[in-house]
């Protein structure tokens, strides 16, 4: 069941989300080379300590063991920090949730470690501008399917895959509530978008094929073909007035 949300349900969930995008920000002067990926763990929980009654989302969730996923190159969701140290070239998605007064927030993005390949750099901007491409279909009348078709045919027509066993999601009481919004569609199909949905939209896109398999750990999805991959995430309000993005500072 999909779960609309009031005005002041909302603000809650922008608030949680404004949390969860400031810590990603905080994070970036850490994604340099040298620097071990706990490392990144470790400024994302002093960060959350320090700013009051917030909680990271993802510890404990299910039983994963950190407050943040870093994804370096092939990872494409839910890497676990640790020994691996930075290296010039990487390409480091990170994934952050918060749970703050009720409700949760979510979001993550990719960032570039010094100098990397110009393929590279496009697939993190095809990334992120599918996101946005996706962002732009979140409104009251058009059809869930509508926000997976334009990202999908965004990134297809670079050349590059999404990623299908891993997708977006509704988000509010809970950090994964009803309606999945996988990033592939067809355009015109899925529920009707309503005011008040809160979705938590998050292209996962690969350079190569978009198969994935899960590591030994039992949790880090990569790439099959051992390609790069990228990862992009707001949470987004569905409103009288379009969409709107909730972790946006």
């Amino acid at each position: 069941m999909v779960i609309l949300k009031n005005k002041e349900e909302i603000e809650k969930i922008r608030k949680a989300s404004r949390c969860a995008i400031d810590v990603l920000f905080y994070l970036k002067k850490f994604v340099k080379e040298g620097v071990r990926t706990k490392e990144l763990e470790e400024a994302s929980a002093d960060r959350v300590n320090r700013t009051g009654n917030i909680k990271p989302a993802f510890k404990g969730y299910n039983g994963f063991p950190y407050c943040l996923c870093v994804s370096v190159n092939d990872e494409v969701v839910h890497g676990m920090p640790g020994e691996r140290v930075l290296t010039e070239g990487d390409v480091v998605s990170l994934d952050f949730g918060v749970f703050y007064d009720g409700f949760y927030g979510d979001a993550a993005l990719t960032y570039k470690v010094g100098e990397i390949s110009k393929k590279a750099e496009r697939l993190l901007s095809v990334t992120e501008s599918s996101l946005y491409k996706g962002i732009a279909e979140a409104r009251e009348g058009n059809r869930l399917h509508d926000i997976s078709h334009a990202i999908q045919s965004h990134v297809e027509d670079a050349g590059f895959s999404v990623v299908r066993e891993f997708v977006g999601h509704g988000i509010g009481r809970n950090l994964h509530e009803e309606p999945q919004v996988p990033n592939y569609g067809e355009k015109g199909t899925g529920i009707r978008l309503k005011k008040g949905m809160v979705l938590a939209i998050e292209p996962m896109v690969n350079m190569g094929r978009s198969e994935v398999m899960i590591k030994q750990n039992g949790w880090t999805a990569v790439t099959k073909d051992g390609s790069l991959s990228a990862h992009f995430e707001h949470t987004v309000a569905i409103t009288d007035n379009g969409p709107e993005i909730l972790s946006k500072l």
